[in-house]
């Protein structure tokens, strides 16, 4: 349910981690944080690399910490980058998100000016790949 989730909790994770964001190429740092099934939080930033396509994306890296943490499900995405408007994660990220979420897991993002986005993973990603076509 999406009224029992610490979203400025969720917010200041990935602001933190957006400051830890390495970006030297695009100027675009982004930060992440995950709720996970069990109630903890986990934050990724953008991490680029010079061979651009080596780059990996907040939102992918704050689920990969949570996995390594132990995590195996995901309740919710919070997601910050400095933008005028807010910003949806990517189409790479949406499908790695959808591997660890349900359809209707709420996925928001804010950009530094309070405009804020609300989605459901479903809504960005109505016709995901999953397991279910293995």
């Amino acid at each position: 349910m999406a009224e029992d989730i610490p979203w400025e909790q969720l917010f200041d994770a990935a602001r933190a981690a957006q400051q830890r964001a390495y970006a030297p190429y695009s100027k675009f740092p982004v930060g992440a944080a995950v709720l996970a099934e069990d109630g903890r939080v986990h934050a990724g930033a953008n991490v680029e690399n010079s061979s651009y396509g080596l780059t990996v994306c907040a939102e992918r890296n704050a689920i990969a910490r949570a996995v390594a943490e132990g995590a195996t499900r995901v309740r919710a995405v919070a997601v910050v980058a400095n933008t005028k408007r807010a910003c949806p994660p990517c189409g790479m990220c949406r499908q790695v998100i959808a591997e660890f979420a349900d359809p209707d897991t709420p996925v928001r993002s804010r950009a530094p000016g309070g405009d804020e986005a609300r989605y459901t993973l479903g809504e960005l990603l109505p016709h995901a790949f999953t397991r279910d076509y293995l």
